[in-house]
């Protein structure tokens, strides 16, 4: 006799399906390698200093995955200072006087005048792995968050009057407006930027991994002070297979994390266009299927749901009365005052240090190395935004073409700069090619990317309307670069270019100065400056280097780059 159960039985019944299975693996996996690097960080360095950086391969795929948790540790980072720093910096006046300068400085400081903390993160956990750790993860972040933050400001302070007006009518408080609209309206142009940045840490991963200030030296093991040692030894095989395990390492992070992203970025468009195919993702169905990952969704969305609370109707707003007009005046300059102190403490201070140490005379050649290597970064961002601005639009307005460029873009912006040392090194000394004109490329190698991905983003969110009735106007040739596609980018565009520009200020220590074994070729400038005082450890000089850097940035920025973000804001805004 056949027994049947019940339908409510079975429909209740938990049968595990394959994305189950696919979803188990992958957590099970990434908690089992979380364990054994929490299990190295109680290491001791004198153990790690007895085994050195092996250049057999087999050695490489653990490298590569000590690397990339580096970088996922940072990127996690990156996001909660994004979230909270330019959050408020784009909704308090006050504080935007203070934080957007702020980060044009951070910005310009050059990951090795960041690497003077490694002192600070060795003596949390002295004789340990873990101040190491930390110390190379803080260097990561360092190459990742300023451009994931100038982007969320952006978006921030972009968000259309409708949209605004939509939040004000539901009564949203500030925790559901964030998740519920400022979060998913800036997500299309964070993700491309997230990937960005992510990309910076690949370029300037032998910095972080490979660290030596005066004579404190940490070698970590990872891909970075792999290709140091290759480098060193001069090994074009081992080169290769690090940039073998690098692409791997960007194809698995394409795979998991930002297509995933991508795709589901496609739901917080400002426009959607009929017709289109959207971004498929293996990871993404998965997440959607799987019962396993449906906790960790419900959770997030606790944690949202806590912060519901609606805002207070609020009366329409009268005529303030003169004394809370004298009274915020009072405020205002009270604050601007206590800034403005505190900025001219902090120069004082620092340039006493510097002229205690340096002559006068020095100070003045360093500030002529900052002109010749800001006359660089010039005409390569000139040079860079002719080449990629076209090439940007005509990707962008094709979403197929996007989708494919992607993992592309992604892994060249991810090359560093060093791994051409065999290649430039050997051209320059063979063709006997003036090193100050020939390694200067290579301080855009990296950042050109930043104006691509940016202009990319613009190009995809022009209005669906406007390319209709550009169509049905016949707007073509140049007109419509001149009336559509330039205005459409152009907010995006600076916004890369401001990136691009710190970013290639910060390359400079790593172009201006190219070794290849014995070989060692130096471009006079600002970087090869700071570069050479730091692997010396002549801490004044790079105090110096730095400081003259980071006032060449600023002023850039103050000068030419926020004049143009503001004229990109208030005639550009989607409205």
């Amino acid at each position: 006799m056949r027994l049947e159960l019940p339908i409510s039985v079975l429909k209740n019944r938990y049968v595990p399906g394959r994305w189950d299975v696919i979803a188990f693996v992958l957590v099970f996996a990434f908690f089992a390698y979380l364990g054994g690097a929490a299990h190295g960080l109680t290491g001791s360095l004198a153990h790690l200093e007895a085994q050195p950086i092996s250049l057999n391969p087999r050695y490489l795929p653990g490298y590569a995955a000590q690397t990339a948790l580096r970088m996922l540790l940072a990127m996690v980072a990156s996001l909660v200072f994004t979230f909270t720093y330019a959050t408020l910096a784009a909704k308090s006046r006050r504080a935007a006087s203070v934080l957007v300068p702020l980060l044009d400085v951070l910005q310009s400081v050059p990951i090795l005048g960041f690497s003077i903390t490694i002192v600070f993160f060795l003596s949390l956990t002295p004789g340990r792995v873990a101040g190491a750790e930390l110390a190379a993860i803080f260097l990561v972040f360092t190459s990742q968050a300023w451009n994931m933050a100038f982007s969320f400001y952006h978006s921030l302070r972009s968000i259309p009057e409708e949209l605004d007006e939509a939040a004000r009518a539901f009564h949203l408080g500030p925790w559901m407006r964030f998740w519920r609209l400022e979060v998913p309206f800036a997500m299309p142009s964070l993700i491309w930027n997230m990937m960005m940045s992510m990309s910076g840490g690949w370029f300037f991963v032998v910095a972080a991994e490979a660290i030596s200030v005066g004579h404190t030296t940490v070698t970590l093991p990872g891909v970075g002070s792999y290709i140091a040692r290759a480098i060193q030894a001069r090994s074009l095989t081992a080169i290769g297979w690090a940039i073998a395990a690098m692409f791997v390492v960007i194809l698995i992070y394409d795979q998991i994390l930002f297509r995933p992203l991508t795709a589901s970025a496609d739901w917080f468009r400002l426009e959607q266009e009929s017709g289109l195919t959207p971004t498929r993702s293996w990871a993404l169905t998965m997440m959607r299927r799987s019962r396993l990952l449906l906790l960790g969704r419900r959770m997030f969305g606790s944690v949202i749901g806590l912060g519901f609370n609606r805002a207070p109707v609020r009366k329409p707003k009268g005529v303030r009365a003169s004394g809370s007009a004298a009274t915020g005046l009072l405020i205002d300059m009270v604050w601007y005052a206590a800034v403005v102190a505190v900025g001219a403490l902090a120069a004082w201070r620092i340039g006493l240090f510097v002229l205690n140490h340096i002559p006068l005379t020095e100070v003045g050649h360093v500030v002529g190395l900052g002109f010749l290597t800001l006359l660089r970064v010039a005409v390569l961002i000139a040079l860079a935004s002719l080449v990629w601005v076209p090439i940007g639009v005509y990707i962008g307005i094709r979403p197929r073409l996007a989708r494919t460029v992607q993992p592309i873009a992604q892994f060249l912006a991810a090359f560093p700069v060093n791994l051409l040392f065999p290649i430039v090194v050997s051209a320059i000394v063979m063709l006997k090619l003036d090193p100050n004109i020939w390694l200067s490329p290579l301080m855009v190698l990296g950042t050109q990317w930043y104006i691509l991905f940016n202009v990319i983003v613009g190009a995809s969110s022009i209005s669906v309307d406007l390319k209709y009735a550009g169509a049905n106007l016949r707007v073509r040739g140049w007109l419509w670069w001149r009336r559509i596609a330039l205005p459409a980018v152009f907010p995006f565009y600076v916004t890369g270019a401001i990136t691009a520009s710190g970013g290639s200020w910060n390359a400079s220590i790593v172009a201006e100065v190219a070794d290849w074994g014995s070989k060692h070729l130096t471009a006079v400038g600002l970087g090869a400056y700071i570069a050479d005082a730091t692997s010396a450890g002549d801490f004044p000089r790079t105090v110096l280097g730095i400081a003259v850097m980071a006032l060449f940035v600023v002023a850039l920025n103050r000068v030419f780059w926020r004049p143009l973000y503001a004229r990109a804001e208030r005639k550009f805004r989607v409205a």
